[in-house]
């Protein structure tokens, strides 16, 4: 595979502040090329923990798709959305809906779930006027750069979720679980070691405890891998969070985090993190037609503020039951 453009080590950009960048000739048939260079390209993603191709000149949900569909064996339904997203097909969604002008932290997708995505795929078809990148952070680094008090103590305890269903706000029963089903719903609760309550009027509070540190399956090393700041209320812009708080009160936000033994998680300690993050981050604008691979266990991502139009697809792949995904009952780690 010599003259693969994959073999060209200058064909790969590596700068500090960006994620790798693969740029490659237009191949005419995309999808084809995807499969082709499958392995390559995931063996960059394992090197760099995330990768930009630039050059497959995507145009259209189909091509996108078949392009999917070339790099993974299948792709993920989600469940236990947050927010609700569009879907194009089977496990091709639209990036989540969320306000253009609020930014959406650095996380991992769905570490909250007992299974997670190895691997997360965008495609931008329409690149914004300004903002907008899928900016990534290294995992690794994240952890080693945190007080050792604060890694500790969350490796220790792991993080709790707590959720909070209604009608008015983030993803519906349906849209989170794929069904409205109450037996269904507590069946998938059951099997997924989630605490489920019903409420008088219907709706559903659901509490759920994950670890906050993981062993990379591929790799074996420690990653920070969960959503404890982007879930936790302390995230949320002032206004969002007073009307949600006076709306429905702090024990029946939409979501929020604590640590894994139920104490609240202070907005220092929320400000530490994303402060972290930043300091971690690597970012590179989309241009329409580009691909992105993310290995969504190493490497976190988020979603910048953005203006004009914006639309860029997602899929899930390579589900993975992470030995270490929950913590021991008594805090300690399995």
């Amino acid at each position: 595979m010599s003259s693969s453009p994959l073999a060209a080590p200058l064909d790969v950009e590596l700068r500090p502040d960006r994620p790798a960048i693969l740029h490659v000739e237009s191949p005419g048939d995309a999808a084809s090329w995807a499969a082709q260079y499958r392995e390559s390209l995931r063996a960059q993603v394992t090197e760099h923990g995330a990768l930009v191709v630039r050059g497959l000149a995507l145009r259209d949900i189909g091509q996108v798709g078949a392009v999917f569909a070339g790099l993974a064996d299948g792709l993920m339904t989600e469940r236990e959305a947050f927010a609700p997203r569009e879907a194009y097909g089977p496990g091709l969604y639209a990036s989540t809906t969320w306000p253009a002008n609020q930014p959406m932290c650095m996380h991992h997708e769905l570490s909250y779930t007992l299974d997670v995505p190895g691997l997360m795929l965008f495609a931008c078809l329409t690149a914004p006027d300004q903002g907008g990148a899928t900016a990534v952070a290294d995992a690794e680094e994240m952890l080693r750069a945190l007080p050792a008090d604060l890694r500790e103590r969350f490796e220790r305890e792991g993080w709790i979720l707590t959720r909070s269903y209604n009608d008015e706000i983030g993803a519906s029963l349906e849209e989170s679980f794929g069904t409205d089903d109450r037996a269904e719903i507590e069946r998938y609760c059951r099997e997924h070691a989630i605490d489920a309550t019903w409420g008088p009027d219907g709706s559903l509070r659901t509490r759920q405890r994950r670890s906050a540190v993981v062993r990379h399956p591929v790799t074996g090393r420690s990653c920070w891998f969960n959503q404890i700041a982007f879930l936790n209320q302390w995230t949320l812009t002032p206004e969002v969070r007073e009307y949600l708080v006076d709306e429905y009160g702090e024990d029946g936000l939409p979501f929020n985090t604590r640590y894994g033994d139920g104490t609240p998680i202070g907005e220092d300690v929320v400000e530490l993190l994303n402060t972290t993050y930043e300091q971690h981050t690597r970012r590179e604008p989309w241009q329409a037609g580009d691909l992105m691979l993310v290995d969504n266990i190493r490497t976190a991502h988020s979603r910048e503020p953005f203006t004009g139009e914006r639309q860029v697809l997602v899929g899930m792949a390579e589900p993975r039951r992470l030995a270490d995904g929950r913590p021991a009952a008594e805090g300690g780690r399995r």
